[in-house]
């Protein structure tokens, strides 16, 4: 089998606030891949010194630890320890409370020889390809399902919608927020390949209206991870000159992990 990856920020001038990684099995445990990505705040307090990609890196690092350490847990246990075990680190030091402190979405699989598990948490993505090709995107869609008056502020103003009911929920500090989690399992034998992209990769299907998951998928099969990422590149900039932007961010950080049975 093989892992492919790779990320690129949405602008030089900040830093990369996703973060991915993956692993092939050894020693009989299984292998994983995850993306996530941070949750980019607003300029005024947060509650807490530290920043972005100190939070995904930590999370991510505990998730890659925990998924392959420890098999007996759950995808959803592996977040909810990974989430405490980060929260711990400036718990006496920061305002855990606060709606805008560090957070992240995930997207996270993990695998041994006979079963593949996976787990998505907000707007991250997951694609599942079958053996004939067929692809399944995971996604939890709690985002898509609020408001479009709601959505215009969630950037900004969401303290009433973040990690609340009836709003979305995301990888902050609070372990509970696993349970809210979209999971699954698979036997090994019905999937060919995994990938799991932080929305600024699947704007190319999202935003951009490219093609369908499949069509996604056939790019990374074509060009890797990396020629996804420039050809959302390509688009944003293009976007950018049009008449007619389409809002939002022009560019935004994008995360890859592909991996193949």
């Amino acid at each position: 089998m093989r892992i492919e990856m790779a990320g690129a920020p949405g602008s030089p001038e900040r830093p990369d606030e996703d973060w991915a990684a993956g692993a092939l099995p050894a020693s009989g445990h299984g292998g994983f891949v995850v993306a996530l990505d941070g949750v980019t705040p607003p300029a005024h307090d947060v509650g807490c010194s530290h920043t972005v990609p100190w939070f995904t890196s930590r999370l991510g690092g505990s998730l890659a630890e925990l998924s392959v350490s420890h098999p007996d847990l759950t995808l959803p246990e592996v977040l909810a320890e990974s989430i405490r075990r980060t929260a711990d680190v400036h718990r006496t030091s920061c305002d855990l409370s606060h709606p805008r402190t560090p957070q992240a979405t995930v997207a996270l699989a993990r695998w041994d020889a006979r079963t593949i598990e996976y787990l998505v948490l907000c707007d991250a993505v997951l694609l599942l390809e079958a053996p004939d090709g067929a692809v399944r995107a995971v996604l939890d869609d709690r985002l898509d399902r609020l408001p479009r008056s709601a959505l215009a502020s969630v950037a900004t103003v969401d303290a009433t919608l973040r990690n609340r009911e009836g709003g979305f929920f995301t990888a902050a500090a609070d372990p509970s927020v696993a349970s809210r989690a979209v999971t699954g399992r698979a036997p090994l034998t019905e999937v060919r390949s995994v990938t799991a992209m932080s929305d600024g990769a699947s704007r190319w299907t999202e935003r951009f209206h490219q093609g369908d998951w499949a069509a996604l998928l056939g790019v990374v099969r074509e060009s890797g991870p990396r020629g996804l990422i420039e050809r959302v590149r390509e688009l944003e900039r293009a976007d950018a000159a049009g008449p007619a932007p389409l809002g939002g961010k022009t560019h935004d950080d994008a995360a890859v992990v592909f991996a193949e049975f």
